[in-house]
């Protein structure tokens, strides 16, 4: 089932009352997808979850959001109790494991280019960029070899230079020939063909 970006607005607001009724700390959440592509109004079109990427501390240092933090996940349960959203609606999967995103490296400047929001006094969200968007997406595009990915890749109308510097990230988290093979026949499939030669 999809939400519209609306509910998610609804959800962070009141993650933050529950935060704040509980006397919990404040979070800093850096969140990619389709929230921060509806956020930053990239890319309109409803979405699944509120997926974290990373986490921030009081000084915008990145912190690896896995785990989540206890009270962060039981705030996020209580609204989705009252909201009606799946339990899993604040998640860190983009992040979790051994194979997560931050752990392997976020691409150079990420940082710098974050949109924050304040969505209360213990509640501060941080949306990815625009490049930052297409970098993941065309990793997750050839991972799952389309998809609603690959449309949002699509939506975002990445340049041939914006491309190939996804290329070239993407591969330092997974070097091998067999992602390499999937980048091309992905490019085949989806109108990239002539940067094959260029990868």
């Amino acid at each position: 089932m999809t939400y519209q970006y609306e509910q998610f607005d609804t959800a962070l607001r009141l993650l933050n009352g529950r935060l704040d009724i509980a006397g919990a700390l404040n979070f800093n959440l850096v969140v990619c997808g389709g929230t921060a592509l509806v956020a930053t109004e990239l890319v309109m079109r409803a979405t699944r979850d509120v997926d974290v990427v990373a986490l921030a501390d009081d000084d915008g240092e990145l912190i690896d959001p896995a785990p989540l933090p206890e009270a962060l996940e039981k705030a996020a349960l209580e609204v989705a109790e009252d909201l009606g959203l799946p339990k899993d609606w604040l998640n860190n999967g983009p992040s979790s494991g051994e194979g997560g995103i931050f752990r392997l490296g976020l691409p150079s400047g990420f940082a710098d280019r974050l949109s924050w929001k304040r969505f209360g006094e213990r509640l501060t969200v941080a949306f990815i960029d625009r490049i930052d968007q297409i970098y993941f997406k065309l990793y997750a595009a050839v991972d799952r070899f389309g998809g609603y990915h690959a449309t949002d890749l699509q939506e975002l109308a990445p340049t041939d230079d914006e491309l190939l510097g996804a290329v070239a990230w993407s591969r330092t988290h997974d070097p091998s020939e067999g992602y390499l093979e999937g980048i091309k026949m992905f490019f085949r499939e989806f109108g990239y063909e002539h940067l094959v030669e260029r990868i």
